[in-house]
């Protein structure tokens, strides 16, 4: 079985590097072309897409997977066009290949130019999510990347139409269909070798939960880009707005709680919750979300469970947010950043100072002063669709998009120079 799975994978990871050098010498008009071969396909595909998608729901429920999960996995006519939608948009992007970053003219007579030029291969390991599938391959060859994606077993259905599809629209481009592979066999076997796939992998990116993230930043030897999890804070400051900051934390936490941008722990100041206290978590509750809250809450709210440590540590992906009450804006920092993931932060507060000090002090990929965290996306920050939210200091941080899925290389021009 294990030589199998071997194989699988050492056979895919060989052809998507040899892809990778094809890769090199496409021009941007012929990956659009491709791209929107792809963008066309899916829509044509769609019935096919959903029937196959519906297996996935099917034995997702007969295994008692929970609603958030199954919301992450579902595909449907919207979201296959929403799909189809982001890739004309990528489309219309820059490509960043080629981008001279640094242009040196020596004393000697030497032309260094600095130029963005594809990482090579880049490995997908990832969760449930379907959508990631076209996020990763279309990201990578807008950006001349050949892909070898590795979801779950959750989504495999799903996942072998929308590369099916995608290799049917590569095939029409005249692409190589190799630039994108998926590895069918979800087993941990596969996720093992997966990681120390060096010879033919040049970055290994991991989206999903934290388990699955921690375990490959622990495991793998391919270098990693980490997407971190999201435990999301918003904190309400004693000079908040009440109407804007109820609208911000319930738009954080109902807008789609089951994402990583979603906020999953509130922290309130004391002199707030006195005056608006009640009232807030009344929202909430009419709103079905279930708080774990300290002493003080669960005094105003008899409905709230007692918060326990764990409480402020966890992503919890569903209607569920822990709360706190805290004595200063100090206070909430630190509280952030011993139990926040790096995600998204915000506070809601008209002192500006208060302001500057949060997101100059909070470690996080994105700080956010009186707006939902809900805007931490690929899409929203003007990327087109992403390949994760990177929550790590190096080589990317916060939403990855075309930028983020490039190395650089240095072209030196000379006319017989020596170095004495």
């Amino acid at each position: 079985m294990s030589t199998i799975v071997e194989n699988e994978v050492i056979e895919k990871g060989k052809r998507a590097k040899a892809a990778s050098f094809v890769m090199n010498t496409k021009t941007t008009a012929e990956k659009n072309e491709a791209l929107l071969a792809i963008a066309d396909q899916l829509v044509a595909d769609q019935r096919q897409i959903i029937a196959e998608n519906e297996k996935d729901l099917h034995d997702g429920k007969e295994s008692g997977l929970s609603t958030a999960t199954l919301d992450r996995i579902m595909l449907n006519k919207e979201r296959i066009l929403a799909m189809s939608e982001a890739i004309r948009l990528l489309v219309d992007l820059p490509d960043p290949i080629g981008e001279i970053l640094e242009d040196i003219t020596k004393e000697n007579g030497l032309h260094i130019l600095k130029k963005r030029v594809p990482l090579g291969v880049i490995g997908m390991i990832y969760e449930a999510r379907p959508n990631v599938t076209v996020d990763a391959a279309t990201l990578s060859l807008k950006t001349g990347n050949a892909v070898l994606l590795r979801g779950s077993s959750s989504a495999k259905f799903s996942n072998m139409a929308l590369v099916a599809s995608i290799h049917h629209a590569l095939e029409k481009a005249a692409f190589p269909q190799d630039a994108v592979l998926l590895i069918e066999d979800t087993s941990r076997e596969t996720a093992k070798t997966l990681f120390n796939l060096n010879e033919y992998l040049d970055v290994l990116i991991p989206r999903g939960g934290k388990n699955l993230i921690d375990l490959v930043v622990r495991e793998a030897s391919v270098p990693v880009l980490e997407t971190g999890a999201g435990n999301c804070h918003v904190f309400i400051d004693a000079s908040a707005n009440y109407d804007m900051a109820a609208k911000i934390v319930l738009n954080a936490k109902t807008q789609r709680p089951s994402v990583c941008n979603a906020v999953e722990s509130l922290l309130i100041h004391k002199d707030f919750f006195e005056v608006n206290g009640e009232q807030l978590l009344a929202m909430f509750s009419d709103a079905g979300i279930k708080i774990y809250g300290d002493e003080k809450v669960c005094s105003v709210l008899p409905a709230a469970l007692q918060a326990a440590e764990e409480h402020y540590a966890e992503e919890f992906l569903d209607l569920t947010i822990s709360a706190k009450i805290v004595e200063t804006v100090e206070e909430a920092i630190l509280h952030i950043n011993r139990f926040g993931t790096n995600h998204s932060e915000a506070i809601v507060t008209e002192n500006a100072a208060n302001a500057g000090m949060f997101l100059n002090s909070v470690d996080a990929a994105a700080v956010y002063h009186n707006a939902s965290t809900r805007f931490t996306d690929g899409f929203e920050f003007g990327y087109g669709a992403e390949i994760g939210i990177s929550t790590q200091k190096l080589h990317a941080r916060g939403p990855m998009g075309l930028p983020a899925l490039t190395s650089t290389k240095y072209y030196v021009y000379g006319d017989g120079q020596t170095r004495g």
